[in-house]
This record gives C-alpha cells, sequence and structure tokens, in this order.
C-alpha cells in the first residue's frame, strides 16, 4: 500500500554505484531500507487513524451527553445526599427579586401570615432517614445517633439547605423589629433563654457566612440609572441566576420526614467506645 518494490524497478546495472556511494557516506545500503520507511509510515498512518477515531468518539459522546450536564455536574460540586437517588437535582435559570421598596411576604413585620410563609419553605422540616448503606458517602460516622433496627435503621439527618433557612429565619426573629413580637411569645429562637437564643442567633448568622463564603456567587451586579431629573446610578439587584429545583427538593424532604410523635425508645442508644461529648460542641 505505502511502497512498491517490484524488482523491475532496480536495475542490477546501479547495484555498483550505489554501494560506491554508499560507503563514502559510511553506509551501506540494503532492501531492508524500504522496509523500515513502509512500517514507520503504516505505523504514523494506523496513529492518525486512531486519533482521529478518538476524537470522533470524545465529539459524539459529548454531543449525546449534553443534555444531562446537571446530573455530571452536581456530585462534582455537591456532598453526595441520598436525595440524589430519588430525585434528579437539576438547573435553571431564575431572576432574583432584588426589589428595595417594595416588600414581599418574606420580608414584612412578624405575624401569622409571615409565619406561614415561612414555613412553607421548609424551616421547620423534621429529620430524614438516612440508609446505614449510605451514611459514609454522605459524611455521617456509625457511632452518630442511630435508629433503632425495630423502626427501619438508619441515621436521623437534617437536608442541610433547610437548615441554613431554618437559620435565616432564627436571624428574621431576632431583629430589631420582630424581637418584642417573638420574645414575648415565647417561641421560635425565644423558646428557651435568653442565653441561648443570643447564641444560636449568633451561631446562624456564622454558619450563612461560611455557607456564602464556600458557595461564593461569582456574577457581577451591575448599575441602572434612576431620576431623570437627577439621574443617579444604583445597583440592579434584579439579577439572573442558575438555580436547583428547590420545589422538588423540599417536596421530597417534606415527604421523607420521620415521625413527628415517634416511640419513647425510637434511637438506639450509645455503645461502647462510641463518641460521647462531655458539652455541647
Amino acid at each position: 500500500m505505502f511502497c512498491d518494490k517490484s524488482p523491475d524497478l532496480q536495475p542490477p546495472d546501479y547495484e555498483s554505484t550505489e554501494r560506491l556511494l554508499a560507503e563514502e557516506e559510511g553506509h551501506l545500503w540494503t532492501g531492508d531500507d524500504d522496509d523500515d520507511f513502509c512500517i514507520t509510515t503504516a505505523t504514523v498512518f494506523l496513529q492518525f487513524i486512531a486519533l482521529a477515531m478518538v476524537f470522533l468518539v470524545g465529539t459524539l459522546f459529548g454531543f449525546f451527553w449534553r443534555g444531562d450536564l446537571d446530573r455530571l455536574c452536581g456530585p462534582h460540586v455537591s456532598r453526595y445526599s441520598p436525595l440524589v437517588d430519588e430525585i434528579s437535582v437539576k438547573y435553571h435559570p431564575e431572576s432574583f427579586n432584588g426589589a428595595f421598596l417594595k416588600e414581599n411576604i418574606f420580608r414584612q413585620d412578624a405575624s401569622p401570615d409571615v409565619d406561614a410563609a415561612w414555613d412553607s419553605l421548609g424551616v421547620n422540616f423534621r429529620d430524614v432517614r438516612v440508609p446505614e448503606t449510605d451514611a459514609g458517602k454522605s459524611g455521617l460516622v456509625l457511632d452518630q445517633v442511630k435508629i433503632k433496627d425495630k423502626y427501619g435503621g438508619g441515621y436521623p439527618a437534617k437536608v442541610e439547605g433547610f437548615q441554613h433557612l431554618h437559620c435565616l429565619n432564627v436571624l428574621r426573629q431576632g431583629l430589631y423589629y420582630n424581637y418584642d413580637y417573638y420574645h414575648s411569645q415565647g417561641h421560635g429562637v425565644f423558646s428557651t433563654n435568653d442565653y441561648i437564643a443570643r447564641r444560636q442567633v449568633s451561631y446562624c448568622l456564622d454558619v450563612l457566612r461560611q455557607q456564602l463564603m464556600c458557595t461564593v456567587d461569582t456574577g457581577v451586579v451591575g448599575q441602572v440609572w434612576m431620576y431623570p431629573e437627577n439621574p443617579e446610578p444604583q445597583a440592579d439587584l434584579n439579577t439572573r441566576h442558575k438555580c436547583k429545583n428547590f420545589n422538588d427538593i423540599r417536596k421530597w424532604a417534606e415527604d421523607n420526614q420521620l415521625p413527628e410523635n415517634p416511640p419513647d425508645d425510637f434511637l438506639q442508644q450509645p455503645g461502647p467506645g462510641d463518641l460521647i461529648y462531655k458539652r455541647m460542641p
């Protein structure tokens, strides 16, 4: 294919001349030179074909899998959670409500309606069950609190996003214009004494700080003009984001809550060697 070594193309009359030239150059020609050239050419050609096939397969793979990037990328940027085995975590574009003066229900002064709105987000959801087989990859350790096997086993745990929303609600209840309302009722963050309430507020403040730093948003906030008579720049807080399908996640966390009133012996007591803290960490 690559070389033709037909004897008719190599007249014997040139043999002595070729030998003389080869000896002058320090190399004696043999018929193996053509063989080496053919092998090298064939090898390069086959390597080129192999690389082309790899490129083609990779291109086709990327084309057909591009619609499922949410499933591929999610595990790379988030810790494993049992819910991902039951629902598909997807991303979609969404505009944030950045209105400054127009307050939605979540921003209004404390009232039963405002509490109901926050409660609808899942701020008071109970724990879910993490199966024992999923505990390790979910970040749990074997000596953490466990449910007795006769009640299904596994580990009680909160979906962390709803713990963060719970903390945000705690901060809302502790705002100066909501303080008297909740403190007088002894509800929410003020269901215990003031010392614990303050520690809970400061804990929530700091855990949200860490979460925002961990998942820092690298988007940008532009500016718009306001006041036609005397234009001034103002940050445009109605920004676009890539958001998870919160409602699906919220429904899963709601549907998988542990019983509201579990039996007294629902939890397995710690065994020998299990870690028990001497005080609240």
